[in-house]
């Protein structure tokens, strides 16, 4: 669920609130003990319970995304209530539909441009990337399956998902044919 490149309590709050709970409190042990009884260690403590709070503020975050997640996934009763959403709101939707069928999920590019990547997968040990087109009007064409596969190939992935409301073209169907 990790976004990439992010770092500190902005990754806390996107990695499982249980461990950012854990995290914190393993930071806390070992900023206020593990350094001994030394000046040092002393100077450093009081850093012990920032850190503690900061991982589980990140926690909380998490647990609260999570919720939504679940609730937006939840809430659905038809194409019509999928058609009605945000892109974002669609992909944050196809990634929590993918943990619950035990995937581990990567989002990529909710906060901006994804290279063509909205979601990583992890699951068996395959790896495979999805790209997600909450299309009603419009089909998807062959020029997006050409460039997920490509992206496949470049990232040494298992395979690809392109998860869409709508329809594909006869052409994108026949490109993945047998791949």
């Amino acid at each position: 669920m990790r976004r990439r490149g992010s770092k500190g309590l902005p990754w806390i709050a996107t990695v499982p609130w249980p461990a950012g709970l854990m995290i914190g409190l393993a930071g806390f042990l070992v900023i206020r003990y593990g350094l001994g009884d030394s000046p040092l260690a002393k100077a450093f403590a009081p850093f012990a319970w920032a850190v503690l709070l900061m991982c589980w503020i990140g926690a909380l975050a998490s647990f609260i995304a999570s919720a939504k997640r679940k609730q937006l996934l939840d809430a659905q009763t038809g194409i019509e209530s999928l058609g009605a959403m945000t892109w974002q709101q669609f992909e944050v939707l196809v990634g929590e539909a993918f943990r619950r069928r035990g995937y581990s999920v990567e989002e990529n590019g909710l906060g901006g441009a994804d290279g063509g990547i909205d979601l990583i997968l992890t699951k068996d040990g395959r790896r495979e990337l999805v790209q997600c087109k909450q299309w009603r009007s419009q089909q998807v064409g062959v020029a997006v399956v050409r460039e997920m596969w490509g992206l496949a190939s470049h990232h040494r992935v298992d395979g690809i998902k392109i998860v869409s409301l709508g329809e594909y073209t006869d052409d994108a169907a026949a490109f993945a044919q047998g791949k």
